[in-house]
């Protein structure tokens, strides 16, 4: 009985009860009660030195300089923590991606606002009468291209109609027949002969389609760096659960309650609860990478030939040019015009458009093509450079971000790998690293999750991203796609979209797929991880169950 009693006495002996009490005389908590002061909190309740911790629902139930109110408000703190380090890092992301959109809109905006100061002046120096007595319709031209750029419901192509229609109407009244009197009835049958007759050549049409292109990528190009931004904000305020605001307390501020305030978290066990804390968040990556490749094409786009400055450059050339081969094909267009709506009445005086016929543009002195100056086309080469420079380096930021949160700041380095804090105690972390997104936490021994149940606010964004990626894809061939069903891929981005009228005005609009559409993973249903509590000596234990029983029966 002696001998079995003294061999239970020296294998309970055996058992670490905590990291650092192997005496048993209780150390003092001054470092503690220094550090919970520092952060703002009242010492009433703090104990003076370690008490026994059964109370602790998340730290290791050893000795202890935490109470549970303690542990509360510390667990509280780690989570608006935590909470401040994401949205900060989103912070630092929409800052880019903002800068990115006000570089490439003053270089954009500069473009137009340059064109239409050449109009202006190559007009003036040629046709004075006919720009001055005309100007509202080149000014519309310009007024309604910044509003299809800024993301105005224009119709691009309605609108480039109307400026050819309208121009033909006044030209052919002011110079082509001052013997006849034009109604405004007559003038609409003319203006309507725009696309049968082609008074203006192949002008109208070759620069539709150049303006059309340009101008759609362009737009769609800042809408995709407003829309990703817009998605960074939201997604980096996505609320910590209870369960990663556990899982943050332990990583955090567990050490200070067991005295290992010096002692940094593992790295891989930093890394596994930010992975698990931010699965949700992780699941971006694809969409986002996809967004961002389809943004590298489009800006690479703006440099294919014709380049985006070229375009905008030489519409007042191209212009000038269609009204060259108006007046040079007057009397053809004439003649067909009078088929097409009939032999206006003549007037009883001749009015002054006699003068207008006699100023024509001179073909000798008029240059048809835009030439780029190098420091145009230097420009245009800095700007793409420097924006796919910068989207290239947001890339992977969803992936990146936990080993992001875990820097040396933060988690031990490697030389430190046996002297870190792995949940339980100052020692090496053992346990396996998971991989990233939210059906790679299945196992994951940190953070309790359920895979079944993903955020719908950053599904939601997940959508917005395929989207604005379609939308993209489209600029690349000239086409503006105000609203891209997504319905057939859109698996496992759940639902609570915005719709209709409640989707921001100038934003994309999103549909709600069907409820039988929704997919997310194939996983077994309601698994959860369970987080570790405790660290277990199967050996040990065993022992003392048939130390235990023999006992019992002595």
């Amino acid at each position: 009985m002696d001998f079995l009693q003294a061999l239970l006495f020296l294998c309970l002996s055996a058992i670490p009860l905590s990291a650092d009490n192997a005496s048993s005389k209780a150390r003092s908590c001054s470092d503690v009660r220094q550090f919970y002061s520092g952060k703002g909190f009242t010492l009433n309740g703090v104990p003076q030195t370690e008490i026994s911790g059964e109370h602790l629902r998340i730290c290791p139930q050893g000795y202890t300089c935490c109470t549970s109110a303690m542990e509360e408000t510390l667990s509280n703190l780690s989570r608006r923590e935590f909470e401040g380090l994401v949205r900060e890092a989103g912070r630092s992301l929409q800052a880019s991606l903002n800068a990115q959109y006000r570089s490439f809109d003053t270089y954009f905006t500069d473009l137009l606002n340059s064109s239409e100061r050449s109009l202006q002046e190559s007009f003036l120096a040629k046709l004075s009468s006919l720009y001055s007595k005309n100007a509202p319709v080149f000014q519309d031209l310009y007024t309604d291209l910044r509003r299809y750029y800024r993301g105005s419901a224009v119709n691009l192509e309605e609108t480039l109609n109307d400026f050819w229609a309208r121009l033909l109407e006044r030209l052919f009244k002011a110079s082509a027949l001052p013997q006849y009197t034009l109604t405004d009835d007559y003038l609409e049958c003319v203006a309507k002969q725009t696309e049968t007759l082609r008074p203006f050549g192949d002008v109208p049409r070759d620069l539709k389609s150049k303006v059309t292109r340009a101008l759609v990528a362009a737009r769609s190009f800042v809408q995709s760096l407003t829309v990703s931004g817009e998605v960074v904000r939201k997604v980096s305020q996505v609320p910590l659960s209870p369960e990663c605001t556990r899982a943050m307390m332990k990583l955090v501020y567990c050490p200070h309650c067991r005295g290992l305030a010096s002692v940094k978290p593992c790295a891989n066990y930093c890394r596994n609860v930010m992975k698990g804390c931010l699965a949700n968040q992780a699941d971006l990556d694809t969409e986002w990478q996809n967004l961002i490749d389809t943004m590298l094409q489009v800006a690479s786009s703006f440099s294919s030939d014709p380049s985006v400055d070229v375009v905008i450059y030489s519409i007042p050339l191209r212009i000038l040019g269609a009204i060259l081969y108006m007046q040079e094909n007057t009397e053809v267009f004439t003649s067909k015009v009078f088929q097409a709506c009939g032999t206006p009445r003549v007037a009883g005086t001749q009015s002054s458009g006699s003068e207008e016929r006699k100023k024509r543009v001179n073909p000798a002195g008029t240059t048809m093509e835009y030439k780029p100056s190098p420091t145009a086309g230097a420009q245009l080469e800095m700007q793409i450079s420097d924006v796919s420079s910068k989207l290239r380096e947001m890339q992977q930021y969803w992936v990146q971000l936990p080993a992001a949160l875990c820097s040396s700041k933060v988690a031990a380095g490697a030389a430190s790998d046996d002297k870190c804090w792995n949940g339980m105690t100052k020692a090496r972390y053992l346990l396996e690293v998971m991989g990233d997104g939210l059906a790679s936490q299945i196992n994951n021994p940190e953070v309790e999750i359920d895979i079944t149940k993903p955020d719908m606010t950053i599904r939601q964004q997940i959508m917005q991203l395929k989207i604005m990626t379609n939308r993209l894809r489209n600029a690349l061939n000239g086409n503006d796609v105000d609203f891209q069903d997504a319905s057939d891929d859109v698996s496992g981005s759940g639902s609570g979209m915005c719709t209709g009228e409640s989707c921001a005005r100038n934003g994309p609009r999103v549909i709600v797929p069907k409820a039988d559409s929704t997919r997310y993973y194939n996983h077994p249903e309601n698994k959860k991880v369970k987080g570790t509590g405790t660290q277990t000596h199967p050996s040990i234990l065993l022992l003392l169950l048939s130390l235990a029983t023999l006992l019992r029966r002595r």
